[in-house]
């Protein structure tokens, strides 16, 4: 194994990830990743839509970013913190979350945007959010209000990819409290 590290980031070849103890009463958890691998096993594999054989599911979870903030940062910020206020619960479920703004936002500064819905921004920002779904198997819609998230709600639609409104609805999170409550 080759790795690379940085005070902060550390690169490795493979991660495993297992299911978190105690989900066992979530049938929709075990029904769609124990049944493949027998239900004494507690490493969690499925086939995916995509095709990809993977350790629950890439979920990018969409919400406002925009919407209801009059482009104010603080409003800004808070609505990211919502999104990724769901993150967790995904993670400790066996999934991978995905808050699109986590890659947007580093790239849109890189395009040279000094506010948002600029040119820059514009670039930037709505198209990786689609890129990025490409690569997901589902979308977690949060929140109020927000065309961009609708889009990516009607995108992943399209694609056959799945979409949920609760956190209860995604497997591993039957019961999850959704953040905020």
């Amino acid at each position: 194994m080759t790795a690379r590290a940085t005070p902060s980031v550390t690169a490795i070849d493979h991660v495993q990830l297992a299911m978190p103890e105690g989900r066992e009463d979530d049938a929709a958890c075990t029904s769609t990743t124990r049944s493949a691998i027998g239900s004494s096993s507690s490493r969690a594999t499925q086939v995916t839509g995509t095709g990809r054989e993977t350790d629950g599911l890439m979920i990018l979870v969409a919400g406002p970013y925009r919407s209801g903030t009059g482009d104010d940062p603080e409003k800004l910020t808070a609505n990211v913190r919502a999104m990724e206020a769901y993150a967790l619960p995904l993670f400790r479920a066996g999934h991978v979350p995905i808050v699109g703004e986590w890659l947007a936002l580093p790239l849109v500064a890189l395009a040279g945007s000094s506010r948002v819905g600029d040119e820059g921004f514009t670039e930037v920002f709505h198209p990786i959010a689609e890129r990025l779904l490409a690569r997901c198997d589902g979308v977690l819609r949060v929140g109020g209000a927000s065309a961009g998230a609708d889009q990516m709600v009607e995108v992943a639609r399209k694609n056959g990819l799945r979409v949920f409104h609760a956190l209860r609805e995604v497997p591993g999170c039957k019961s999850a409290e959704e953040p905020g409550s």
